[in-house]
């Protein structure tokens, strides 16, 4: 288990419903999709998910997820990574889920 954290150290994550709009290959990632997100009054994000093993484009485009917005952006693979889905793996990684709405919900939402 990782070091327990205050309520404050949580309010500080701010999570949204975002929509997977386009899903890309990345030339030379064998693991990553980039994304392009709708996160409604946040506009549009790119990250980068490295959940190209478990999900086909297909399967990704239109669905929607959880995503981290207020993490610092990251470059990977040369492309600014603007925030981090979320997934659930087993110890192994030999299984990915990703994290989704229950039901339909607007994209913007705040989760928490």
């Amino acid at each position: 288990m990782k070091p327990e954290i205050s309520y404050e150290d949580f309010e500080k994550l701010d999570l949204r419903v975002a929509e997977i709009i386009e899903v890309e290959e990345i030339a030379g990632a064998d693991k990553l999709y980039k994304l392009t997100l709708d996160v409604g009054e946040l506009g549009e994000r790119t990250i980068c998910a490295g959940i190209k093993n478990y999900y086909s484009a297909d399967d990704l485009k239109g669905k929607k997820i959880i995503l981290l917005a207020n993490l610092a952006p990251r470059k990977l693979k040369g492309i600014e990574s603007q925030g981090m889905l979320l997934a659930a793996s087993t110890e192994n990684h030999e299984e990915v889920v990703l994290l989704v709405p229950e039901s339909d919900i607007e994209v913007g939402s705040r989760v928490g």
